[in-house]
């Protein structure tokens, strides 16, 4: 897969709760740092995005920009009951996965 389409994967699994599907396109030993935390593991990566996916009402992207083995994404973090939240997604391909995600955003409209 292009490094495009692991993005447009992972965040149209992460909008459908479709974990197994988003599991699949991260490497085992993936990598994500972003404002509310961290994770190491794909599978720990995937526990945090489900437990942060329930206080979301939508995800939607504005734009991506893709080179060889990288996405940048702008999107949008509809929390329940709140206004949206812009977010930057960097995330990182090697062999057809997802290796590092690392995300930048304002948090305090979560807390």
């Amino acid at each position: 897969m292009e490094p495009t389409q692991i993005a447009r994967t992972y965040f149209d699994s992460w909008k459908r709760q479709d974990f197994d599907g988003l599991r699949a396109i991260l490497a085992d030993d993936v990598t994500f740092s972003g404002p509310m935390g961290t994770a190491s593991g794909a599978d720990d990566y995937v526990t945090q995005l489900a437990g942060f996916g329930q206080m979301l009402d939508d995800i939607t992207i504005e734009k991506m920009l893709a080179d060889d083995r990288d996405v940048l994404t702008w999107f949008n973090l509809h929390p329940k009951g709140g206004d949206p939240v812009p977010v930057v997604n960097w995330c990182h391909v090697e062999d057809g996965l997802a290796q590092r995600v690392r995300v930048v955003f304002d948090p305090r409209p979560l807390l």
